[in-house]
């Protein structure tokens, strides 16, 4: 995959993935971005960011291929050390971090979207919790921030998507637009929270952060023990690999 940066006049940095064919998020990957929005709290010329991909989708879930092809348990603690340190830096990023969600958002794109301040998206994008379906669980702390428990538990069981549409409702996705606008109106909403005081903007995240925001840090450990669990007693390669051979049923991202 490549992330690329580009710091706007106005200071708005726009972060940009692109990973043919799906972006499927690799443990490579991951750490890029965590290093990305960690990197932000020693920029102060950064004032609100915005993350978004190129490409077919958002997120198509983690790279399954590089999982099972590593021996040992070398690539399912890869991604889930990934995964937790990426969503950790957006959620902890010390500005406001804006996610431009199009067409699907699966498996990690979920956590990711799920830690970010403020999401934009189109109507018909689907939000995949893929967990289950892969011999894995966790993610529930960060998808919290698009819905609420009860839908989360029926999303996280079935593993059937959940469309922007419905997000909205629950105040889990901000705007909806157009398919081919999402990425410029996260810009715009980004350059709008950028033209505030930069100081008081960050005290701001921080405040929130100590004050209502979700203990990612610490609950997403607990929920990544049971995918520990299951990778020792055998449960999850199998899934994965049935997963990857089409055995099984399940959301996947478009071809």
């Amino acid at each position: 995959m490549t992330v690329s940066e580009q710091l706007h006049d106005d200071g708005v940095l726009e972060v940009v993935v692109e990973h043919p064919p799906v972006n499927a998020f690799n443990i490579g990957d991951l750490h890029t971005l965590a290093a990305t929005f960690n990197e932000i709290e020693r920029r102060p010329d950064v004032h609100v960011a915005v993350l978004r991909s190129e490409g077919r989708g958002f997120c198509g879930g983690g790279d399954l291929k590089e999982v099972q092809s590593l021996e040992g348990f070398a690539g399912i603690l890869g991604q889930a050390n990934g995964s937790y340190t990426a969503s950790l830096a957006l959620a902890e990023c010390a500005v406001p971090v804006v996610a431009a969600v199009h067409q699907y958002c699966i498996g990690v794109g979920v956590l990711l979207a799920g830690a970010v301040d403020i999401v934009v998206s189109h109507a018909d994008a689907r939000f995949v919790l893929a967990e289950v379906d892969n011999g894995a669980t966790g993610g529930a702390i960060q998808a919290v921030g698009l819905m609420p428990e009860r839908r989360l538990r029926a999303a996280m069981f079935t593993c059937e998507p959940v469309l922007a549409a419905e997000l909205t409702q629950y105040g889990g996705v901000y705007r909806l637009v157009d398919e081919d606008k999402v990425a410029a109106v996260a810009l715009e909403v980004a350059s709008v929270i950028a033209a505030k005081p930069p100081r008081v903007v960050r005290a701001a995240k921080s405040s929130l952060d100590r004050s209502i925001a979700r203990d990612i840090r610490r609950q997403y450990r607990i929920e990544l023990s049971y995918t520990y669990e299951l990778n020792l007693l055998g449960d999850a390669a199998a899934a994965r690999q049935g997963f990857l051979d089409g055995d099984r049923g399940g959301y996947t991202a478009p071809a």
